[in-house]
Order: structure tokens, then C-alpha cells, then sequence
């Protein structure tokens, strides 16, 4: 490559570090404040028991800590919503589920992931999920 610079998209690392923490949060939500059981929230999330199993354990999802940051329970709450009405509302579902990745990565958590698959980017000078 010349020395270029490799093309890291913030979305490829959401996809290894916030997506499995939203999840882990729907999942732990479902079970321990909805009272579902972990093959009821395995059908509702599209995932094995064995993985809401995980989740609940924090054993999977918890690359990322985000279970603290206060601006995504509204959003978190609202997919739990859309969940659990019965209804098939994917697009409504998939906007809070973007929105809550949005909401995350401009606390800059995923900086260092981004850094460790590119030593070469600059936390410092990159501030595109941050704005």
C-alpha cells in the first residue's frame, strides 16, 4: 500500500465493540427488569440462548463499557419498547439502534479500538465521531 493509510471505518469497529454492548444491554434489560427468559429474549433478538446466556454473564459484549452513559437508557429503553410491542417496527427499531451507536461514539470509547486497528490514526486529530 505504499504507505497509505489504511481506510478504517468507524462502523467496522462499532461492529466488534458497540453492537455486542447494545446488545449485551437489550439483553441483560430484557431478562433482568422485563422478566423474560433467556429463549424469549434469544427469539425477540435474533441471537441462541447460549449467546443471551453469555450476555447476561457478561461473558460476551463487554468490550466496551457502556453501560454508564446516561444519554443512551432513553434510546436503550425505546428499542426495549419496540421489542417487546409485538409489533415488527424494524426501521423504528433500527433508527434508535444507529442512534445509540452514534450516541456512544461521540464519547470517543471506540478511540482507542479505532488506534489499535490503525496505529497510524491520531486520536488527537481525528474527531469524525466526536462531531
Amino acid at each position: 500500500m505504499n504507505g497509505e493509510a489504511v481506510l478504517i471505518v468507524p462502523c467496522e469497529i462499532a461492529v466488534k465493540s458497540v453492537i455486542p454492548a447494545v446488545k449485551a444491554l437489550l439483553a441483560k434489560e430484557l431478562v433482568e427488569k422485563r422478566g423474560l427468559k433467556q429463549d424469549e429474549v434469544a427469539e425477540i433478538l435474533g441471537i441462541s440462548q447460549s449467546a443471551v446466556s453469555k450476555y447476561t454473564r457478561k461473558v460476551r459484549g463487554y468490550v466496551i463499557k457502556v453501560n454508564n452513559i446516561e444519554e443512551i437508557e432513553p434510546l436503550i429503553d425505546k428499542m426495549i419498547g419496540v421489542l417487546v410491542s409485538g409489533t415488527s417496527q424494524r426501521g423504528e427499531f433500527l433508527r434508535f439502534f444507529c442512534q445509540t451507536c452514534i450516541t456512544i461514539r461521540k464519547t470517543g470509547l471506540m478511540c482507542q479500538f479505532c488506534q489499535k486497528t490503525d496505529p497510524k490514526i491520531k486520536v488527537e486529530e481525528c474527531s469524525f465521531c466526536l462531531t
